[in-house]
């Protein structure tokens, strides 16, 4: 009965496609269906399902899940405080010398907030409503514009201390957990902070790929006279900036947790809005409501998500996927290959959340058992979802951008502009590919991290069972 896990699969992608419901109800209703299906049919018994609740609040006592509210709050708090614009402001005064001060400038705004803002759609949001008119009044053609606005929005799937990073790295522990437990390996099971480290080179590489793309293109333009930032501004902006990366490099080297960055950024954000006058009780009222109803979306999805996983598990469809890909381990080149491809194609009808909710549990474990580098194979993940983001006509970042922007341009233009920048981020999945300990500089030194123990690997294992989604 595996096939009737990969039909509901394929139902549940054409009716994500074809009705526009939300992916939680898509999910919900398509396993209900499923599930009657194959009682019917004898599969399966109802005390199976019956379990569901049970994993349901184990999942959601999961510390990391603690974060996601708070993420919320700040993204909502962004999206309606002029901070972006500040911040742009300052970034344009820091790069006045160069004639793609803005775009330089509007890059560094989405690398300090998209990481906190926690979803691409977000960040895309807040970038196009406060940085989007200013791009355009410094003379930057709309392709150019809209691009810089894409690239912007997804670092925050590459730049630590981001959500979907985190959530990766958590899902990413527990296939882990599973592979190693799979293959009775005595090895230490990567945690959400190997994770975290794995990212920081290969995040900074795209940052610094998509500024000197910037800068490129912008040498032989005239610079634009912004203009003067006031000296309050000024020092408003900067220490701002400072805070923010602060805040993100405490989480990024393991000084803080998720949870104690977001409410700390949280709290922070509150306290500048308060303080410059910026937050009354309506906008408060807003933020608030906007990052409650994100926030019930996101759970409501991994109700779904985890709904929809035990069906497809019941069915035996994690034993199907399982075996195509260990028919394929002999080949760890074609295996990692195909992989990678088959999360781009996801990447055109998922998004982040949905990704690691839904076909990480699914994939990753037996993929790990092939190819155990798990933060390898993570921050590989992470890559190319955000070259998926940004592939035309269906990618995330662009399907998001031409909703978001007043002007969107002509696909083939923007499919011109965001050409050097896949090309600068497949040099470095390439580059990854060729050298895996790329990776591993951050990491502890051999031998000061002893190997689990039988005992530890069945209590992570236990853990595991009680909070992933569908197990």
């Amino acid at each position: 009965m595996s096939w009737l896990g990969l039909a509901m699969f394929a139902v549940a992608i054409v009716a994500m496609i074809a009705t526009g419901l939300p992916v939680y109800a898509v999910l919900l209703g398509t396993a209900g269906v499923f599930a009657l299906l194959g009682v019917g049919l004898g599969a399966f018994g109802w005390p199976i399902l019956a379990a569901l609740p049970d994993r349901l609040v184990g999942l959601l006592e999961h510390d990391l899940l603690q974060a996601l509210p708070l993420y919320a709050f700040i993204g909502a708090l962004l999206n309606r405080l002029p901070l972006a614009g500040v911040l742009h402001a300052g970034g344009e005064r820091l790069f006045a010398r160069s004639g793609a001060a803005a775009q330089l400038s509007a890059l560094g705004v989405g690398a300090l907030l998209a990481p906190m803002n926690g979803s691409v759609g977000a960040s895309l949001h807040t970038l196009s409503r406060r940085i989007a008119p200013t791009l355009a009044a410094r003379g930057i053609a709309p392709a150019e514009t809209a691009a810089t606005l894409c690239v912007a929005s997804t670092l925050g799937i590459v730049i630590p201390p981001s959500l979907v990073l985190l959530l990766l790295g958590d899902a990413m522990m527990r296939a882990h957990t599973e592979a190693v437990h799979a293959t009775n390996a005595a090895a230490r099971i990567v945690n959400t902070q190997d994770v975290v480290r794995a990212a920081l080179l290969p995040g900074l590489a795209v940052l610094t790929s998509a500024l000197l793309i910037a800068a490129w293109r912008g040498r032989g333009r005239v610079r634009a006279h912004a203009a003067p930032l006031a000296r309050a501004a000024t020092i408003e902006a900067a220490v701002v900036a400072l805070a923010i990366a602060l805040l993100l490099g405490a989480v990024a080297i393991g000084r803080l947790y998720a949870v104690e960055a977001a409410a700390t950024g949280a709290l922070a954000l509150v306290a500048w809005a308060a303080l410059s006058r910026q937050l009354d009780r309506r906008t408060l009222h807003a933020v608030l409501g906007e990052a409650m109803t994100l926030t019930g979306l996101l759970l409501a999805l991994l109700v779904g998500a985890t709904t929809f996983s035990l069906v497809l598990r019941v069915f035996g469809t994690d034993a199907l996927v399982a075996a195509g890909i260990q028919s394929l381990a002999p080949w760890p080149a074609l295996l990692l290959g195909a992989a990678l491809a088959g999360f781009v194609l996801c990447s055109f009808v998922l998004d982040a959340f949905e990704m690691i909710f839904l076909v990480i549990p699914l994939v990753m474990p037996p993929l790990l058992v092939a190819i155990p580098d798990a933060a390898w194979v993570a921050v590989l993940t992470l890559l190319v979802l955000q070259a998926g983001f940004l592939l035309p006509p269906l990618g995330y970042a662009i399907v998001m951008s031409r909703r978001a922007l007043a002007a969107p341009p002509a696909l083939p233009d923007l499919a011109r502009a965001l050409a050097p920048h896949l090309v600068a981020q497949l040099v470095v999945i390439a580059a990854l590919v060729a050298w895996p300990a790329l990776v591993h500089c951050g990491d502890e030194p051999a031998g000061t991290t002893p190997a689990l123990s039988e005992q530890e690997i069945e209590r992570l294992m236990n853990e595991a069972s009680r909070a992933q989604p569908g197990r």
